[in-house]
């Protein structure tokens, strides 16, 4: 059963439950993403295709108490979950990455968390594989710095001819030390409810049902650590330390393997990680 105070434990924090500030939210939040994998493919979530109809208590026990992680429908879902009750103010926001409207032909893909605090927005999100934010992002046209990385949020007019209104999509955009600029995802501001990911779950039931469960290829995992993010995507090795990034492809599949289990149970030793 969902239960608070073990999931507070389970991110490192003991003692009264805090309340709904700044400084608790970046806490929170790095430690979730460095506490719990991004796990496309671990035991519980194999098929990936529950995105609605979750049975929260259930992924509760095996993503949060056996620290099996999950996808942003099952990360982003309980931190929500999480947040509402330490008494934040939330909402869901839908996003898309390039891939993700090739693979499924709509902009309600990615699940992630709108926060608002002192009358400012935070977006938070734990359910991305990455590189991306290690702590929330403010909602706002500066440049913001964290590890090394640059983010900014750039309103676009849309691949509809959109004015670039309130309504616009905004890019989420990052670039490393010696990186370009590029698009993490591209979300509207508008609150989302559950039920808005039906779409999306029966494209990608219908996607799954032709997908190979043993193909490696299929693998996609990634967890944070005190200063970076390692990502492993089919087996495209993928590390950023203090904003350097360091890529490679993984041809022995005993490697692969040891990799993918890493990542998945956090031993990682990230001065050794290359």
């Amino acid at each position: 059963m969902f239960d608070v105070d073990a999931y507070l434990r389970r991110l490192g924090r003991t003692g009264p439950r805090p309340g709904p500030d700044l400084d608790t939210l970046r806490t929170l939040h790095k430690q979730h993403l460095m506490t719990l994998p991004y796990n496309v493919a671990g035991q519980g979530f194999a098929d990936g295709v529950h995105l609605v109809d979750v049975d929260e208590d259930e992924t509760f026990r095996t993503g949060v108490l056996e620290g099996l992680g999950g996808t942003c429908f099952q990360l982003n879902r309980l931190f929500f979950r999480l947040l509402s009750e330490l008494g934040y103010e939330v909402s869901l926001l839908a996003a898309s990455t390039a891939e993700g409207r090739e693979n499924f032909g709509t902009e309600i893909e990615h699940m992630f968390i709108l926060a608002v605090l002192d009358g400012e927005e935070w977006l938070v999100d734990v359910g991305y594989p990455g590189p991306s934010y290690l702590e929330p992002l403010r909602v706002g046209a500066e440049v913001q710095n964290q590890y090394g990385c640059q983010y900014r949020l750039v309103r676009t007019s849309g691949e509809d001819g959109g004015d670039g209104g309130d309504d616009a999509p905004i890019a989420v955009q990052r670039r490393g030390r010696v990186t370009r600029w590029g698009t993490v995802y591209t979300f509207r501001p508008r609150a989302r409810q559950w039920h808005d990911w039906k779409e999306l779950e029966d494209r990608a039931r219908a996607h799954h049902a032709t997908a190979s469960a043993a193909d490696s290829q299929g693998v996609l995992c990634g967890r944070s650590f005190d200063n970076g993010q390692v990502v492993l995507k089919g087996h495209r090795y993928l590390v950023v330390r203090d904003g350097r990034e360091q890529a490679r492809t993984v041809v022995d599949e005993e490697e692969h393997r040891r990799l993918v289990a890493a990542i998945r149970t956090g031993d990682l030793d990230p001065a050794g990680l290359t």
